[in-house]
């Protein structure tokens, strides 16, 4: 029966995969164009993509729910929810993460690689949503302040990756750019995946002897520091706030745990 039940989630998780991207591709050539179609103003129209990816994705966490594949614990939604101009990051175990923090934030922006604006089934999703790429730093900075300024939510993983099961936490200072460019503090939130799966480290079909359980949770909101507004070295302020960030979720994972098999 065990064998029966870990066979079901491998072709459980499989059809989830295939409708994702068949669910990105059927909105890139359908409910997009008709967006462009009818609304004009280009801002408006990002924001309606946005709505529809957040939409879309509540939809996927309801069918993964529904098959079975997942178990899902979003204590930080209510917060989310009423969330505003906010910069959320938070640390980044397993694929679906962002699909998550997608389906329980209104209006959220995020960054995302230049590559994935290649990639023939998300590059649509992307494109309409005005998703920020990571290709330009200085220019992305900018997007980055001007997004948070229209009231956006951008959900940024500061580790820039998944992590790896068992090792330390490492920090990229791309968050950190971020808020001193913006002068905005963080709404921090911390993920838990148990049983670990869908890590950087793991193809699709590796899933768990058991069901995992995916748990979101708020832990505090970060607020910048004089001392890091004042820095007169934005890349000595950077440095520091990485450090700090770092520190902070590397306690959170030793006192909590997000990697357990």
């Amino acid at each position: 029966m065990q064998k029966l039940n870990h066979l079901y989630r491998i072709l459980a998780t499989g059809l989830c995969f295939v409708v994702f991207g068949i669910g990105a591709v059927l909105l890139s050539v359908t409910v997009f164009p008709l967006q462009r179609l009818f609304i004009c103003e280009p801002e408006r129209r990002k924001q309606r993509a946005r709505h529809t990816v957040h939409l879309t994705f509540r939809f996927f966490i309801g069918l993964m729910r529904f098959v079975r594949v997942f178990n899902f614990d979003f204590a930080a939604a209510s917060t989310l929810r009423n969330a505003r101009g906010r910069i959320i990051i938070a640390n980044h175990p397993s694929l679906i993460d962002v699909v998550a923090l997608i389906a329980m934030t209104p209006q959220a922006d995020c960054v995302v690689k230049a590559q994935l604006f290649r990639n023939p089934f998300i590059r649509g999703v992307i494109n309409s949503t005005g998703y920020i790429s990571n290709s330009d730093p200085d220019k992305l900075l900018d997007d980055c302040a001007a997004s948070l300024h229209k009231g956006n939510n951008l959900i940024i993983f500061p580790e820039g990756t998944r992590s790896t099961p068992g090792e330390p936490l490492m920090f990229q200072r791309g968050a950190a750019n971020i808020a001193l460019r913006a002068n905005r503090g963080y709404l921090a939130l911390y993920i838990r995946c148990q049983p670990s799966t869908l890590t950087k480290q793991e193809q699709w079909y590796q899933v768990p002897a058991s069901k995992p359980t995916l748990a979101i949770c708020y832990l505090q909101d970060i607020q910048l520091t004089a001392a890091l507004q004042q820095n007169p070295s934005p890349s000595l302020a950077a440095r520091q706030l990485t450090r700090e960030l770092q520190h902070f979720y590397q306690q959170a994972v030793d006192q909590h745990g997000f990697f357990e098999t």
